[in-house]
């Protein structure tokens, strides 16, 4: 019986070191200390690893932060920049096609006489006579456009006015009226178009071809319109037109006037003709 049990044992031990190299370690002990804390952070890892994520973020916040920034003074230069370039661009068209004196559909240019608009406006500006200052004399231009609800000829006659804002907004309205009816069989109700805001002053200055004129009278100057008009625009400081520098205080432009009335000798030479 002795040889059988020695031979089992033999048998067995084998089977015993074969599950004890494929486990690591016998069925039963307990996993080692020193491997586990090997495995784990240690405090210092941890702090070190929130510290960086701390920089990291901080990092980030600040670019975000001056992007918001950019956006900010970015949109604030459109605004300001828009509503002025759209009224530049209204007057010079109305400069640049102006009618010249004389004509049935067209009146004379005197600066002389310039009245104060008074009556009530309506706060969307529609059709309403507007209560404020008179800038420049009123003028007539061929930029109307023919439309249905409208159907007068593309001659209006054109006056720029400075109100007070409704919004108590600093400096005055500048806005654009607008008479579409050069014939009307009763009282011809103006348009009043708001262009921009924040306006102190607006003046006209003429030039008869040898120096520059603050009035024109059509009936006594000759050429009857000027060679050019200067328009002058005293804006509000402080208003941001662009991301580095504020919106500048005064906007000067000159319209060239490329029509002219015919004069008498004109006349008579074309009538001299055969």
């Amino acid at each position: 019986m002795r040889p059988s049990s020695a031979k089992s044992r033999l048998i067995a031990e084998p089977a015993l070191r074969i599950t004890q190299g494929s486990l690591g370690r016998p069925a039963g002990c307990a996993p080692n200390l020193a491997q586990s804390r090997r495995r784990a952070f240690t405090l210092i890892e941890l702090l070190l690893a929130v510290a960086v994520f701390a920089i990291a973020l901080l990092a980030i916040h600040g670019v975000f932060y001056s992007a918001i920034k950019l956006r900010d003074k970015t949109a604030g230069a459109l605004d300001a920049a828009v509503p002025l370039q759209h009224a530049v661009a209204i007057i010079t068209r109305d400069l640049a096609n102006i009618v010249p004196p004389g004509g049935v559909l067209s009146g004379q240019l005197q600066t002389s006489g310039i009245t104060t608009g008074t009556g009530t406006r309506s706060s969307n500006w529609g059709l309403a006579t507007v209560s404020g200052r008179q800038v420049g004399a009123a003028f007539y231009t061929a930029t109307g456009i023919l439309t249905e609800a409208v159907p007068w000829p593309d001659i209006e006659r054109v006056a720029y006015y400075l109100v007070e804002p409704t919004n108590n907004a600093p400096g005055k309205d500048l806005v654009r009226v607008v008479w579409r009816n050069p014939l009307p069989v009763l009282t011809d109700e103006p348009e009043a178009q708001w262009l921009m805001g924040g306006v102190q002053d607006m003046t006209f200055s003429f030039f008869d071809g040898f120096e520059w004129t603050d009035a024109w009278d059509s009936t006594a100057q000759q050429p009857a319109l000027p060679l050019a008009i200067r328009v002058e625009l005293e804006l509000v400081p402080g208003i941001s037109s662009s991301m580095n520098d504020a919106r500048p205080n005064r906007i000067e432009f000159v319209v060239p006037v490329m029509v002219q009335a015919r004069t008498d000798q004109t006349v008579a030479a074309l009538g001299a003709m055969p």
